[in-house]
């Protein structure tokens, strides 16, 4: 009995303490990644407008070639949509929908919800702005943890976990503007 007692007080205090450490780290994660093309703003805008067009350079294509896409809505308008569904589990299931196109800024910010291989969702977006006598395009997203898991936090690192697949998708990204 006393062996059960002690375990539950370890367990209990475990708990309280993970919960005590969630309250004081901030759910909030942002990560970006940029890269100089040697081409002009408006050509590379052309290859970030829209999603079918961010879709031609996206290393998460290579998770699958033969991932199910459906596309629904107007191309490069509020509302545009992509909903992608693949038996390989690291493709995964989910949508991406344009939240806002500024023409002006050259910005478009979407929302992507994952369904599988787990329920998130993050606020994504691309700028492109001028760079000398070429362009600097921005890749970026937000999102937040939910409280308790904010501890995971601690234990991530955002760069190790998806920085090679955005160095990969920007420099698809260039070769293909610069190309053009």
């Amino acid at each position: 009995m006393k062996i059960l007692k002690w375990t539950i007080i370890v367990l209990a205090s475990i708990l309280i303490f993970w919960l005590v450490v969630a309250f004081f780290v901030s759910g909030d994660c942002k990560y970006e990644k940029s890269i100089s093309i040697n081409a002009p703003v408006e050509k590379v805008w052309q290859n970030t407008n829209t999603l079918k067009a961010m879709d031609q350079w996206s290393p998460w294509n290579d998770l699958d070639p033969n991932m199910k896409k459906d596309w629904t809505g107007t191309t490069g308008q509020t509302g545009e949509k992509v909903c992608w569904e693949s038996k390989k589990e690291e493709a995964g299931k989910g949508c991406q929908e344009v939240k806002k196109v500024d023409q002006t800024n050259k910005r478009i910010d979407t929302e992507i919800v994952f369904l599988t291989p787990y329920k998130s969702e993050a606020n994504a977006y691309v700028t492109v702005v001028p760079e000398g006598k070429g362009s600097k395009a921005t890749w970026g997203f937000t999102s937040t943890i939910p409280y308790p898991f904010t501890v995971m936090k601690l234990f991530m690192n955002l760069e190790e976990a998806i920085g090679k697949d955005y160095q990969e998708g920007l420099t698809r990204l260039k070769n293909l503007s610069e190309k053009q």
